[in-house]
């Protein structure tokens, strides 16, 4: 039993809060934590007499550590579940520092305003030492390691799905299938359609910026960056069918080339229709996927935080998303002497998603991991001092919950590979 703080109420964050009230037993009370204390509400209104778990709500600031660190001490959890946004973790990871109380995430820590001189100066050093371009990396949360450590607790990042579970098919496949790994291949294909010219299925600041940037991925020891979108494969997914996808890069790539440091090649592919990069390609062309503050009209405003206001909120697109999502790894290399390729996917349904959560498959294929990376830490499972990606895990638990909470997985042998 556990007592667990949710910093989030978006479309990810809902999904883990009801997967956590489906798991009472485990989390037997949560807080429900944002800027707008009325959406928790309303989220805790929706559950409230369908679940065993006591459900407290308060607002928070999570840009802001003493704030943070205040609500901790006010409400005693045992463990801070991070669905808020990615430029929030190293707040977070500060004030569950202070408090001695393990920490979870889904994505790894980004800027919000890359311009601020301070932060370009490390961010262009590690351009420079590591060869990738991407302003997302591990290097600000792997640095907490060691205060981890002597606090003697744990922080566990990017339990996703991809990040996450990719992961966690990575030590499965390693663990089960393999006495080494010569090449993993990521493929993330949505074939939901939501029915509107343009949305994007997360948060449009973070989903616009992962994919406007240089793709790159990991090659004999070494980044390999490309300009975005240059590399294009077709493949046939299973209860999919045939779709484009394209090379970007992605956060897991960094950590399994540590964790798993014998593979020799990385990439990782997302799923996009030709709409999707017609009008991305134009809102880039014009500004409107800058971070850069502009001045209107005798005020400061951010094009990509306006664009978002603009969009449809990724929330709303659960009624209205027909078709399944397919991610999964495609593993090659060798067991017993002999070559030997695998692929481990999940297949997830849109609509059955909204009948069950009331949401679409991209906010529930990263919120029960959310929720099963949560309960590995707050059960003891996964739980040890400092900070881990989790590959560094043993992946069977995991495993055998995504089965038990809704994202049953498959292995299939001899698949076609991608080029």
């Amino acid at each position: 039993m556990s007592r667990v703080l949710v910093i989030g109420c978006g479309g990810v964050a809902s999904v883990a809060i009801r997967k956590c009230c489906q798991n009472s037993e485990v989390f037997e009370e949560l807080c429900i934590a944002s800027r707008t204390k009325a959406k928790c509400d309303a989220l805790k209104e929706k559950l409230e007499g369908k679940t065993k778990t006591k459900i407290t709500t308060a607002q928070v600031d999570a840009d802001r550590t003493e704030d943070v660190i205040t609500l901790i001490r006010a409400y005693k959890p045992d463990a801070v579940l991070n669905v808020a946004l990615p430029y929030q973790d190293l707040t977070i990871m500060d004030a569950c520092l202070e408090t001695g109380v393990h920490y979870i995430d889904t994505a790894n820590y980004e800027a919000e305003n890359t311009e601020d001189p301070k932060w370009r100066a490390i961010y262009e050093k590690r351009c420079k030492e590591k060869g990738f371009t991407a302003y997302f990396d591990y290097s600000w949360q792997w640095a907490y390691r060691e205060r981890f450590e002597k606090a003697g607790i744990t922080a566990l990042l990017g339990t996703g799905f991809d990040p996450g579970v990719t992961g966690v098919f990575c030590a499965y496949a390693k663990k089960h299938y393999f006495d080494t790994i010569d090449t993993i291949d990521i493929l993330d294909c949505n074939g939901g359609d939501h029915g509107y010219p343009f949305a994007t299925n997360f948060n449009p600041e973070i989903n616009l910026r992962e994919v406007s940037a240089p793709g790159s991925y990991w090659e004999d020891g070494h980044w390999v960056e490309v300009p975005a979108m240059s590399i294009k494969r077709e493949y046939d997914f299973p209860e999919v069918g045939m779709k484009d996808m394209y090379l970007l890069h992605h956060e897991e790539i960094e950590s399994i080339a540590v964790n798993i440091p014998e593979v020799k090649r990385i990439r990782f592919f997302m799923t996009f229709g030709q709409s999707y990069l017609t009008h991305m390609k134009c809102l880039e062309n014009v500004g409107m996927l800058s971070t850069k503050p502009v001045m209107f009209e005798g005020r400061e405003i951010v094009p990509i935080q306006f664009l978002k206001a603009l969009l449809p909120d990724p929330a709303s697109l659960g009624p209205r998303t027909v078709g399944k999502t397919n991610i999964g790894c495609i593993f090659k290399g060798k067991k017993d002497g002999k070559e030997r390729t695998i692929y481990i996917y999940n297949v997830c349904d849109h609509q059955e998603c909204y009948r069950e959560v009331e949401s679409q498959a991209i906010s529930y294929t990263t919120g029960v991991p959310a929720m099963i990376g949560t309960m590995m830490v707050v059960n003891g499972t996964w739980k040890k001092p400092g900070v881990f990606n989790v590959e560094e895990f043993d992946p069977d638990p995991y495993m055998e919950a995504l089965n038990r909470f809704g994202l049953p997985w498959k292995v299939e042998e001899n698949p076609k590979e991608v080029e």
